[in-house]
């Protein structure tokens, strides 16, 4: 149960509703389904007969290790439940996101700023670009210049920056699927990727939520999402 984006949607609740932000959010466990990753990203060891090889996607769309090298799946999944899988949660998550994104442009959005919001561990583990590295409070990602605009990134490091976070740009993430996918900047589609260090909320050993923080941690979350909002275009 390492690697799961616990209480994301708790420290963002408040910022949510006070500010009256659109929202999707996902119920859906990362180990049965991972929703920031293509329907395609599964090999051999998670989809039995799967044309991908072994160990080309150990934490793909089904986890078949975590990043403390335990594993999850002692034999692949049938590529019916693949596929029953992918119908059931995976289709409907990003169906809602896209009806989210039309929805805005139906009420003259000339530009979609989107944040996808993570957590990550305090610290790089063996399977991660940065082991054993302490990490920043932040790291925000945009697939390295190509999900969102300078402005946008700019904006969103500042504000976060300003509510007190430590922010790291693009290491040890550069942007997941979600980011990859929606983040088309040219066509008024602005995506970018914030990963929160769990040590900053939780006990990440028995995953505890640290109640004493979580007051702390939602107001700062709502001045950063305060400060992008000024910080955007004409919002009419």
């Amino acid at each position: 149960m390492c690697d799961v984006d616990r209480y994301v949607d708790k420290l963002y609740d408040k910022a949510i509703h006070d500010l009256g932000l659109p929202l999707v959010k996902t119920e859906w466990h990362r180990y049965a389904i991972d929703l920031n990753r293509w329907a395609d990203d599964v090999d051999a060891d998670s989809v039995e007969g799967h044309a991908n090889p072994s160990g080309k996607f150990p934490r793909g769309l089904h986890w078949s290790i975590t990043t403390k090298r335990e594993k999850l799946m002692p034999n692949p999944m049938s590529k019916a439940l693949h596929d029953d899988l992918v119908k059931k949660y995976f289709e409907p998550f990003h169906a809602a996101v896209r009806a989210q994104m039309q929805e805005l442009r139906a009420k003259g959005a000339k530009t979609i700023f989107h944040i996808d919001a993570h957590s990550m561990p305090a610290m790089g583990t063996s399977e991660h670009p940065d082991p054993g590295e302490r990490r920043a409070d932040a790291v925000i990602s945009d697939c390295e210049g190509t999900s969102c605009s300078p402005f946008f990134r700019d904006l969103v490091v500042a504000s976060y920056e300003k509510a007190g976070f430590k922010v790291r740009l693009n290491w040890p993430y550069k942007g997941g699927r979600v980011t990859q996918t929606y983040g088309k900047p040219t066509q008024g589609q602005e995506s970018i990727q914030v990963e929160l260090n769990r040590g900053l909320y939780m006990d990440e050993i028995s995953k505890a939520l640290l109640h004493d923080r979580l007051g702390a941690m939602q107001d700062r979350l709502k001045q950063a999402l305060s400060s992008v909002l000024v910080g955007l275009p004409d919002l009419s």
